[in-house]
């Protein structure tokens, strides 16, 4: 019983209670306390569904201690989300052009219209860290993980974590957003990431075709150069598809061998190694984004 409501419960728990919780809160004006213990809350029910129903079972087990790396991950960028939220009043004063910001609207429907714009922004960079040597490099953070789980999402170079929130941010704050939609923004990417890499085997149906969760962001840690080039969306596919970069085999099972670089095999896995692993000397091999190895097929199933 517990394993089928997981499976087809799991993920509309995440994003409509916990965001529609946190939505609810903010427009009344709640204390961002609030927003702080629900994020706490989607943590835990993140660990708990992967214990209670894994797509992985070993994905549970933590690799030469990635686990306290993560953590380290986790800790670092999450603070820097919720700083950047926390200064919103004082960018708004230096960057906002016009006041264009669609007050009247319901606050939920702004919310959702921030979170398809951000979509776009964030997408568009994780896309350019793809095929941009600079940018790669510390994208590569994040592509070197070996396993899937929830804690997985925050685990980027807090430079390229900075770039994407800019780049997904920025607009609004250009034409206007509130502290309170951005509040919910930010609690919105905190869920979003934990579902996209979670080893929880949920399901979504159809969804997966439009929705960026774990089924289809899988695709995307491929190892082998010029097949992970695909399913760049955060929150969503749609940007994917319009790219022309989506992707996705239903039959298709991963495991440890399947995911990182393969190009990088051994690319370091402490955390401060981590941070100082993009300005280090490299040949031109190493700070390029991959490139598709001779003979190598993508087999992509397009829909």
């Amino acid at each position: 019983m517990y394993r089928t409501l997981i499976r087809y419960g799991y993920a509309p728990f995440m994003l409509l209670g916990v965001n529609g919780a946190g939505i609810a809160l903010t427009a009344a004006g709640a204390s961002k306390l609030w927003l702080l213990g629900l994020l706490l809350l989607a943590i835990g029910c993140s660990f708990a569904a992967e214990r209670l129903l894994p797509y992985e079972d070993t994905w549970n087990t933590s690799l030469s201690g990635d686990g306290r790396r993560d953590v380290a991950h986790a800790f670092v960028n999450e603070s820097l989300l919720l700083i950047s939220v926390a200064a919103i009043p004082l960018l708004a004063a230096t960057v906002t052009a016009a006041d264009l910001w669609p007050h009247s609207w319901p606050f939920a429907v702004q919310v959702l219209a921030a979170v398809l714009v951000a979509d776009l922004g964030i997408t568009l960079v994780h896309y350019a860290s793809h095929r941009i040597g600079v940018l790669w490099r510390f994208h590569a953070v994040h592509h070197s993980v070996k396993r899937f789980y929830g804690l997985n999402g925050l685990m980027k170079h807090p430079l390229h974590q900075t770039l994407e929130m800019i780049a997904g941010v920025a607009p609004l704050l250009v034409i206007g957003m509130p502290v309170g939609v951005a509040s919910a923004l930010a609690l919105a990417v905190a869920v979003q990431l934990l579902l996209q890499h979670s080893n929880a085997d949920y399901h979504t149906g159809p969804l997966t075709y439009v929705l960026a969760l774990n089924e289809g962001h899988r695709f995307h840690h491929l190892k082998w150069a010029g097949i992970g080039d695909v399913n760049f969306g955060l929150f969503t596919l749609i940007w994917d598809h319009l790219l022309g970069t989506f992707s996705y085999d239903p039959t298709r099972r991963f495991s440890s061998d399947h995911l990182g670089m393969a190009a990088k095999p051994n690319y370091p896995t402490a955390y401060l190694d981590q941070l100082a692993e993009p300005f280090r000397p490299s040949g031109t091999h190493d700070s390029e984004p991959p490139r598709p190895e001779p003979g190598l097929t993508d087999r992509r199933a397009r829909a």
